[in-house]
């Protein structure tokens, strides 16, 4: 038996750059998928509409920026105003998640930094790579669907670490 599918997608959204991170196919894995041009806002909505059907993504994960205290500020309505014309571009039975990114984009930054990345060239990478964090901050910690508990469940999931290991531990071969 097959395991669910559950891809999505993340986005770290800028008014002149867009980064685009993509799932793997179990939603566990975040990766970089591309940055798009975000002067012109029709078109990107276009492009991260064309995205989502591409990759079959059933959830958009967009980052939310809070200011450091929690609180929203300027920037918050500004994201709030383009998932109101995403949503309008993608069909209804996918779904929309505000995702906090708060430093994100420093984090993103420091571990390009650590892997040689020169700080020139690498706009296009950072938003990429803090869609990435945002992304990855989500399936990290998202709740599986009851559809995901039951394919889980068929599937023999949910046992413990312990109850596997007994399998090849029992008292009767190891007393």
């Amino acid at each position: 038996m097959a395991d669910k599918i559950f891809r999505a997608v993340g986005i770290d959204f800028g008014t002149v750059r867009i980064g685009v991170a993509v799932s793997d196919d179990l939603g566990m894995l975040a990766h970089p998928h591309e940055t798009v041009a975000g002067e012109n806002q029709p078109e990107a909505i276009a492009r991260l509409a064309e995205i989502v059907k591409e990759r079959k993504a059933q959830t958009v994960v967009l980052g939310l920026p809070l200011n450091m205290d929690g609180s929203e500020g300027p920037a918050v309505k500004k994201v709030r105003k383009f998932i109101e014309l995403l949503r309008k571009a993608l069909p209804e039975k996918i779904e929309i998640v505000e995702e906090d990114e708060r430093l994100t984009t420093v984090a993103a930054s420091e571990k390009l930094s650590e892997a040689g990345k020169s700080d020139k060239n690498q706009r296009d990478s950072i938003d990429q790579a803090a869609a990435v964090e945002i992304l990855q901050g989500y399936l990290d910690y998202r709740e599986p669907s009851e559809d995901e508990m039951e394919d889980d469940m068929q599937l023999g999931g949910g046992s413990s670490l312990n109850d596997d290991l007994d399998i090849f531990y029992d008292d009767e071969t190891y007393g």
